[in-house]
């Protein structure tokens, strides 16, 4: 067991230095990525809703580095990532809930259709920012046979950590880790942006997002 974590931890690590580009139908993540979308099912369907004002749906930092962890242990043809389409502006954090309704709905379309079609698959999701915020709102309201099918959730500098008591409503917390640095205000409920609420900060915190979400897709039944 020690040395399963030890390998774990060890391919984490690579993440960042996974290859990054640009197209929306590359193998390694970058700023776009619509796997799911375009090629269907495959082992591990990851979910992602990016951080306000980031690019493309999946950002230049966090979740292309956590998508490309997964697809290093995993290999990168047996991980289908999917980003939330959004617009991630500043004002839809003030939506009750901390996003707007179309990305919820989109991200709970996404998690639905992978549970119903992808028997086979094992599904996580993770979100950074207002796209924790979504993250929260979308899983809480899924039917329990679509969370039953989850096998772990990860969040960044979330902003309703401590208005959800530290959890997503609904769902196992075994599940779930949800990421919060020293001195990020946000995770205590404040709109102040704090350094520490920064990509190149939260980019440290991959590898343990990564360790985590191989974990619990290798404990899936």
């Amino acid at each position: 067991m020690l040395l399963l974590a030890f390998f774990i931890s060890w391919i984490a690590l690579l993440a960042s230095a996974a290859p990054v580009g640009s197209d929306k139908r590359q193998t390694w993540t970058g700023e776009w990525s619509q796997e799911f979308s375009y090629t269907g099912c495959k082992p591990v369907i990851f979910i992602w809703a990016r951080q306000t004002s980031a690019p493309g749906n999946m950002g230049v930092s966090v979740g292309p580095a956590l998508s490309n962890g997964l697809k290093t242990y995993f290999g990168a043809a047996n991980v289908a990532t999917q980003g939330v389409n959004y617009q991630a502006l500043v004002e839809t954090n003030f939506f009750p809930g901390g996003g707007p309704p179309y990305p919820i709905y989109e991200m709970q379309t996404l998690l639905t259709t992978a549970a119903l079609y992808c028997p086979q698959s094992k599904i996580v999701a993770a979100g950074y920012s207002q796209g924790a915020a979504i993250t929260h709102r979308a899983v809480e309201s899924l039917p329990q046979y679509v969370k039953d099918r989850i096998a772990g959730v990860v969040t960044f500098g979330d902003t309703q950590a401590l208005q959800d008591g530290g959890r997503i409503k609904g769902f196992p917390l075994e599940k779930t880790m949800i990421i919060c640095n020293e001195g990020d205000l946000v995770c205590w409920g404040t709109a102040y942006i704090a350094p520490t609420h920064f990509p190149a900060y939260y980019l440290q915190r991959v590898p343990e997002a990564v360790t985590f979400l191989v974990t619990r897709i290798l404990l899936s039944p």
